[in-house]
């Protein structure tokens, strides 16, 4: 069983920067695939970004390319995503996730572990 505590979230003014943690427990950590996903009210979960088990291959959305930064430190089993540039339409509730496999995905579906989440809200 693996438990994913976010943080980080808060207010901010658009073109203004947030770091999110994920701290993960367990012990298997550096063998799992991360994620971060995004749900706006109203609308459904998306994909924002990726990182395989080593940290050597990441993968980002359209949406927040070159804006948003995922890395990981697996001696400190946690995963960041610095998120850059802000804007409005990046308000929401950001969750990380882990999938228990080496090598990351875009769906959802395919992760395991959810943490409860973290509020982004960027301000106009």
């Amino acid at each position: 069983q693996v438990q994913l505590v976010e943080s980080g979230g808060g207010l901010v003014q658009a073109g203004g920067s947030l770091r999110l943690s994920c701290a993960a427990s367990g012990r298997t950590f550096s063998t799992y695939a991360m994620g971060w996903f995004r749900q706006a009210p109203g609308k459904e979960r998306e994909f924002v970004a990726a990182i395989n088990w080593s940290g050597f291959n990441t993968y980002y959305a359209d949406s927040v390319k070159g804006r948003f930064t995922i890395s990981r430190d697996n001696a400190k089993n946690t995963v960041y995503l610095q998120m850059n540039s802000l804007k409005p339409e990046d308000t929401a509730a950001y969750y990380c996730a882990a999938r228990t496999a080496t090598y990351y995905s875009v769906k959802g579906y395919e992760y395991d572990y959810w943490g409860q989440g973290t509020q982004v809200t960027v301000s106009s």
